[in-house]
C-alpha cells in the first residue's frame, strides 16, 4: 500500500507524514503496551486524494479485519471502527472524530447476538449515527440525526459499512479547514499546508458493560507538575464523554478500587511511557470488560509554574541534565510562573466553586456564547461561561480572558483548550445553570446576566462578582533553581528579571 500504513511497531515514518496521533500509536507498540489495531491515510494522500486510494482503502479494511478476526460491518462477529484525524501537530477536537462506524442495521444486530447485550448494541449504533452526522454535518447535531443529516446533505446515512467509510474519510479531512480548527492555527500560529491524517482503529468499548469506561490519565498534574497520576474517568461511557465535558467524570483514583488490575497496567504504561519522552504525557485510554486498551499519547508539554517544576525534577532525576532543563523552559514562561490568586476568598463575594483547571485570575465580563464573547472583548475583557465547550466555541475561547463552565473535569474539552491557550479556568461548576437564551448565568440561588462583572481563580475554582483583592503567586524553590543553573551556564549573576536571566542561558547555549 502507498498511500496507506498499517500500524506496527515496525512502522517508519515522521510526525510530518503520519501525524502525531499515529505516531504515538507506533510507540505504543514498540513499547509492548495494548493498542487495538489500525492503519492510517498518510498526510501525503489527504492532501492528494489519489485515483486508487479506494482500492487501498478497500485493502487496509481487510488487513484490520485479519488483525481482530471480525467483518467489517458484520455479519457474524462485527468489526466498527474509529475515524480520527491526526494532524503534526497536536490540535485538540479542532477536526471531527466518528465513532462506531461500521454498525449498520444487521451489524448491529450481530453485536447484540454476540454480546448477548442489546441494550448495549443500540446505545453503541446511537453513539456512531451521532458522530457520524455532526461531523459530516460540521455541527453539534442532536434528535433525529439521520433525517437530519438527509435534510442537509441529500443523502442518508448508508448502510454500508464501506461507504460509510468513505464518507467519514472526506468529512475527517474537510475538518482540516473548518472555522475551528483555521482558528485554533492562527492562534497556535500553525502552517495551514501540512494537512492531516486519518486514523482508522479497531473500537473497544467503554460502554460495554460495568466493567468497562473510559479515561484521560496525565503522568503528573497538569495545573501544578505535581508527581502522580492526574486525570478523569467515565465508568460504563465512551471516551466522547470524558472529552466532550458533557458527562460528570470522576477523578482517576477512583479507577484503583473498580479495577485494580487496570489501574496497575495504566499506572505501568505512565511510567514507561514518561520514561520514553523524558517528560510528562497523557494517554486517552478505553477499558473493556476489564481489559486496558490505550487509544492515544502524546508528551505533554506544561506551561508556567507546572513546566518550570517539571524541568527541576526531572534534572533532579537525572532523567535530563540541568542545561535541557534550562533549554525547556522559554522567557516567556516565566511569566506566568508566580500564579496571582485570589487574596481573601473568605472575603470576596463568592458566586460559585468548580475545579480549578488552569492556574491564574481572570477579570472579565461574562458571555454565554462564544459569538457574544467575540463582540465584547472588542470593548472589554470576557469572561465565556458555558455547559460546556465544543471546538465550535474556538472563536469565543480564543477572545475570552477566561473561561468557566457547568460541566466536565480537568482532562474536558475546555480544560485541555484553556491550558494550550495559557488562560485561567475552572471548570465542573456544580449546580451551575447556563441559559444563553435568555443571557443568564445562575448559582446558588443567583441570577446573573451577560455582561455582570466576575473574577475566576484558575488553582482554587472560585468564582467571584466584581473584583475582589489580587495577590501576585509565590515565587518558588523550583524557579529560584532553575534561575541558578541559568546562570551558572550564562556565567552571569547580575540581579536582572528572570527572563532576561533566562534568555542570557539560552543564548550561551546556542554558542558554538
Amino acid at each position: 500500500m502507498r498511500w496507506i500504513r498499517t500500524l506496527r511497531a515496525d512502522t517508519e515514518g515522521t510526525a510530518e507524514t503520519l501525524g502525531g496521533k499515529a505516531l504515538g500509536l507506533v510507540l505504543l507498540h514498540r513499547l509492548g503496551l495494548p493498542v487495538p489495531a489500525a492503519f492510517v491515510l498518510t498526510t501525503a494522500a489527504c492532501r492528494a486524494f489519489p485515483r486508487g486510494l479506494g482500492g487501498e482503502l478497500t485493502e487496509a479494511v481487510s488487513w484490520l479485519e485479519r488483525e481482530t478476526g471480525r467483518t467489517f460491518g458484520g455479519p457474524g462477529r462485527p468489526l466498527a471502527v474509529s475515524v480520527r484525524s491526526g494532524a503534526a501537530v497536536s490540535m485538540p477536537g479542532m477536526m471531527s472524530t466518528v465513532l462506531g462506524l461500521g454498525l449498520t442495521t444487521d451489524a448491529t444486530a450481530c453485536l447484540a447476538d454476540e454480546t448477548g447485550d442489546r441494550r448495549f448494541a443500540l446505545d453503541a449504533r446511537r453513539r456512531f449515527l451521532s458522530s457520524f452526522a455532526r461531523a459530516v454535518l460540521d455541527t453539534d447535531a442532536t434528535g433525529a440525526v439521520e433525517d437530519l443529516v438527509r435534510q442537509r446533505c441529500g443523502r442518508p446515512i448508508p448502510d454500508d459499512a464501506a461507504r460509510q467509510l468513505a464518507w467519514a474519510v472526506e468529512a475527517v479531512l474537510a475538518s482540516w479547514d473548518a472555522p475551528r480548527a483555521r482558528t485554533y492555527r492562527a492562534v497556535h500560529d500553525l502552517p495551514d499546508g501540512p494537512g492531516t491524517a486519518v486514523i482508522v482503529q479497531a473500537m473497544v468499548y467503554g460502554n460495554r458493560d460495568e466493567r468497562s469506561g473510559s479515561g484521560v490519565a496525565f503522568s503528573r498534574d497538569p495545573t501544578t507538575g505535581e508527581p502522580g497520576p492526574y486525570g478523569d474517568v467515565v465508568f460504563g461511557r465512551q471516551g466522547e464523554d470524558v472529552v466532550s465535558g458533557r458527562s460528570a467524570t470522576r477523578p482517576l483514583r477512583e479507577l484503583a478500587a473498580r479495577e485494580p488490575a487496570v489501574w496497575a497496567r495504566l499506572l505501568d504504561a505512565l511510567r514507561r511511557i514518561e520514561g520514553h519522552y523524558r517528560d510528562a504525557c497523557h494517554v486517552e485510554f478505553t477499558f473493556q470488560s476489564g481489559e486496558l486498551w490505550l487509544l492515544q499519547v502524546r508528551p505533554d508539554r506544561f506551561t508556567g509554574g507546572a513546566a518550570v517544576r517539571l524541568a527541576v525534577e526531572l534534572a533532579d532525576e537525572r532523567v535530563i541534565d540541568r542545561r535541557e532543563a534550562v533549554l525547556r523552559i522559554s522567557p516567556r514562561q516565566l511569566l506566568h510562573v508566580g500564579t496571582p490568586r485570589l487574596a481573601s476568598p473568605r472575603d470576596a463575594d463568592l458566586f460559585a466553586r468548580g475545579v480549578g483547571a488552569c492556574p491564574g485570575v481572570a477579570v472579565g465580563r461574562v458571555a454565554t456564547t462564544a459569538e457574544l464573547a467575540v463582540r465584547m472583548a472588542a470593548e472589554a475583557p470576557v469572561v465565556l461561561v458555558r455547559p460546556e465547550t465544543s471546538p465550535h466555541d474556538m472563536h469565543g475561547l480564543a477572545a475570552a480572558t477566561g473561561i468557566v463552565t457547568a460541566r466536565g473535569g480537568p482532562a474536558s474539552h475546555a480544560a485541555i483548550v484553556a491550558r494550550a491557550l495559557g488562560k485561567p479556568a475552572v471548570v465542573g461548576v456544580a449546580g451551575l445553570a447556563v441559559d444563553a437564551g435568555s443571557g443568564t448565568v445562575t448559582a446558588g440561588g443567583r441570577t446573573l446576566a451577560d455582561g455582570a462583572l466576575v473574577t475566576l481563580d484558575g488553582t482554587t475554582g472560585d468564582v467571584a462578582l466584581g473584583t475582589p483583592r489580587v495577590t501576585a503567586g509565590e515565587t518558588d524553590a523550583h524557579l529560584h533553581q532553575l534561575l541558578a543553573w541559568a546562570d551558572d551556564i550564562a556565567e552571569d549573576h547580575s540581579e536582572r528579571a528572570a527572563p532576561q536571566r533566562l534568555e542570557a542561558a539560552h543564548a550561551a547555549l546556542r554558542r558554538p
